[in-house]
């Protein structure tokens, strides 16, 4: 079942739950992320970045939108970090549901022009729109682009940004970073930030960067108001540790014999989220 984000994250901030995005780059990640959403009955988001379309091509979307069409669950393909009317444009008319225009580092008024335009064309062709406030941090060369520290979003922004835009869901740097936290790291969600966010606009808040923060901490977030949560290090992560362990066997070479352990190990991470974000059994909601 193919939705867009407006029409997806609407059921789950009525209810309190939190839908995962998962970024996908394969199509074994994409087998992954769509078995594990359906058998745990959860809705579920199709994230692609343009690096990662760069890489995959266009007829990989086209193969993810049948895909979700033929889903028993809900399903939004959405752009991640489009940086350009020309990437956002260009999913649109591939078929993405979904699209984030991400200009969070240039100045304000800049970022509302920017964010603006898109929702105009996108939401003329009922494709919606995210937007971003503060900067997600950036932990290590294989993560999203970032900053070297995350830079908190302004409570006073959102408010005017949400009324100016008219876009349909906001990422907010609440103390998330791509990648995964090095072992001295610890990461910290600014809870209070957050509840100050939730006060001042009435739209569905993204948490990027949610792999390795704690699972008490996510939890808590989700019932202050986060709807939307990227998953990428940790699914991936967990994917290729199985491949690097599968591939000691030096006489395997079929992908058949490869990757289906792979996409078990991802589809447990993938369970797990649902879990903690309260999305398991919520696609009986749609």
């Amino acid at each position: 079942m193919l939705l867009n984000m407006r029409d997806l994250l609407s059921v789950a901030r009525t209810r309190r739950f939190a839908v995962p995005a998962f970024n996908i780059s394969s199509n074994m990640l994409l087998r992954g992320a769509l078995e594990a959403a359906e058998a745990a009955e959860a809705p579920v988001i199709i994230a692609i970045h343009p690096d990662e379309l760069a890489f995959v091509g266009a007829s990989f979307v086209t193969m993810a939108l049948e895909e979700a069409h033929n889903a028993s669950v809900p399903v939004v393909v959405h752009l991640d970090h489009g940086s350009s009317l020309e990437q956002v444009m260009g999913a649109i008319r591939a078929g993405f549901t979904s699209v984030m225009m991400d200009k969070s580092m240039l100045p304000l008024d800049e970022n509302i022009a920017a964010c603006r335009q898109v929702t105009e064309l996108a939401h003329a062709v009922n494709v919606s729109v995210e937007g971003e406030l503060g900067t997600i941090g950036e932990l290590d060369e294989e993560a999203e682009a970032g900053a070297d520290e995350v830079i908190f979003v302004d409570p006073e922004q959102v408010k005017i940004f949400v009324e100016s835009t008219n876009v349909d869901t906001l990422a907010v740097a609440i103390g998330t970073s791509h990648g995964l936290y090095p072992k001295h790291m610890k990461p910290e969600i600014r809870h209070d930030l957050l509840r100050d966010i939730t006060a001042k606009v009435d739209i569905p808040l993204v948490l990027h960067g949610g792999s390795g923060n704690p699972d008490a901490e996510i939890a808590q977030a989700v019932a202050l108001g986060i709807c939307k949560i990227n998953i990428s290090a940790d699914m991936k992560s967990a994917f290729y540790l199985k491949a690097r362990e599968v591939l000691q066997n030096p006489i395997l070479r079929e992908p058949s014999s490869i990757y289906p352990a792979c996409i078990e190990a991802m589809k447990v991470v993938c369970r797990q989220k649902f879990d903690l974000f309260g999305t398991t059994g919520q696609a009986a909601q749609y």
